[in-house]
């Protein structure tokens, strides 16, 4: 948080105001290039080689669409307010905090309220005693027009892409299964925001909807792609374990084909951010912890310095979406699938990614303190999610150094996203440039000014070596090939 802070990776919205409400936060230049290039990678390695559709949907939406979707009365969360201080808590936080054991959110109220009574939880504030279990729908309201006509900021963007399906399906010749993405921002009132990125208000997304015939699950020749993918899966409360996805799917860990197929997607894509990829796991949710409008849901995990924390919900959503919409429009929402012209109300699976939960994940599993060298502090990104590639810095402001200094520096960050830097000792400057992930310092000294070479030094060994000004981008080239 500290470097986040004094980087500007990312902090407080209206951080100047007294007023400032909780939950929301603003990415500063080093965090907005990050966030940026993890869409970027998100788009190739799974949007783009999965043959997904994208669209940019509207983030105010209608009443109809929440009545339809069952989100005015289901997506709520429990709280209970204290009769003394007039403090409201969320219940299942609450009581998980106090007793120490994970309470499902989805627990009832009642059940809720009797675990309060039997453990004498009072409030923190002042030791006051609280009221009954309520429910709090957490979708903030808006008026539209002059008539205050209501609508709400969606939740979920996946809403957005249930309503644009039949025009999407029809307008691009959609084939099933078909996977339909959607970058963007999601509104949700929460009742308790905290830790910075992890939970908040307004939010990032990468949604991913896959419409599919529910008849024809597995059948689906591209899974042979991903048979050989290692996945660790946590199954009814069991200990992880280290399947493939063939496997996984022949012992019955994995329902079929589909869901296996885009669980090994998610898993390549996690693979190449640098998140310790044996500190993750798909964790199956009980029916107390599913989300309401999920018959099968896995959580993707990843281990942090807090716990477990969930970047992205694998939910199997049935038809109760588009059967949803259906019944509120009184539009027929089937389609027809031309593999088996069959006429169809499909079935969805989604992806439900937080981009800034994961960026928090990836910079955590990045962090490195070396206190063999100068007690230095290392963001050890990967190469392509770097905010900048290269920095440019004469070992010296004198002797023409600076100046050839900034005709390399003009030249590569055409391509590159580049940092010159002149400002203080060079070891200084090395610092400045690990602690925000830069993985090449190139040094400019006098022998350059002979040879025309340059000294290039790569962020995690330190290890420096000579080349050629011509052959920098070649070299820079090479370092983003494993993308």
């Amino acid at each position: 948080m500290k470097l986040a802070l004094e980087k500007g990776f990312y902090f407080p919205s209206c951080e100047i105001y007294a007023d400032a409400p909780a939950g929301f936060w603003e990415y500063g230049p080093t965090g907005l290039k990050i966030k940026n290039k993890l869409v970027d990678l998100w788009r190739k390695e799974i949007v783009r080689r999965d043959g997904m559709l994208e669209i940019d949907g509207c983030q105010i939406m209608s009443k109809s669409v929440f009545e339809a979707s069952g989100h005015l009365g289901n997506f709520t969360d429990p709280i209970v307010k204290c009769t003394g201080c007039g403090s409201t808590f969320r219940a299942d936080r609450l009581v998980s905090e106090s007793i120490g054991k994970d309470i499902p959110e989805r627990t009832p109220n009642d059940d809720l309220d009797a675990i309060i009574g039997r453990n004498n939880i009072r409030c923190p504030s002042c030791k006051g005693q609280f009221g009954r279990t309520t429910r709090f729908n957490m979708m903030f309201k808006v008026e539209i027009g002059p008539s205050a006509e209501m609508a709400f900021l969606r939740p979920e963007t996946c809403q957005t892409i249930f309503v644009d399906f039949p025009r999407v399906y029809k307008t691009m010749r959609g084939k099933l299964p078909l996977g339909v993405a959607q970058l963007g921002k999601s509104f949700r009132n929460e009742i308790a925001p905290r830790q910075s990125l992890l939970r908040l208000r307004e939010f990032y997304q990468a949604e991913v909807e896959v419409f599919c015939n529910p008849h024809r699950l597995n059948d689906l020749p591209r899974f042979e792609e991903v048979t050989d993918t290692l996945l660790r899966i946590s199954k009814d409360g069991a200990s992880t374990q280290e399947v493939t996805a063939g496997d996984a799917l022949s012992r019955g860990i994995l329902p079929n084909k589909l869901v296996a197929y885009y669980l090994a997607l998610l898993n390549d894509f996690y693979g190449k951010t640098g998140i310790d990829m044996h500190r993750i796991r798909f964790r199956q949710l009980g029916d107390e912890e599913r989300a309401f409008y999920a018959s099968i849901a896995f959580d993707f995990e990843v281990e942090t310095s807090i716990g477990w924390l969930e970047l992205v919900a694998c939910n199997y959503r049935s038809d109760h979406d588009l059967k949803g919409h259906s019944m509120v429009s009184k539009e027929n929402l089937e389609v027809i699938d031309p593999s088996d012209q069959s006429k169809v109300l499909p079935h969805v699976f989604e992806l439900s990614m937080g981009i800034d939960r994961s960026i928090y994940a990836i910079l955590e599993h990045s962090y490195f303190e070396d206190f063999e060298h100068d007690d230095r502090v290392v963001l050890k990104l990967q190469p392509y999610l770097a905010p900048v590639l290269v920095g440019i810095l004469p070992l010296v402001n004198k002797d023409g150094l600076s100046e050839r200094s900034q005709m390399i520096y003009s030249d590569l960050k055409r391509e590159f996203d580049s940092y010159y830097d002149d400002s203080g000792s060079i070891g200084r400057r090395y610092r400045r440039l690990e602690q925000i992930g830069v993985p090449f310092a190139i040094t400019v000294d006098k022998v350059t000014l002979q040879d025309d070479s340059v000294t290039v030094r790569q962020r995690d060994t330190m290890k420096q070596e000579r080349i050629k000004v011509n052959d920098l981008k070649k070299y820079l080239r090479e370092s983003l090939q494993n993308r």
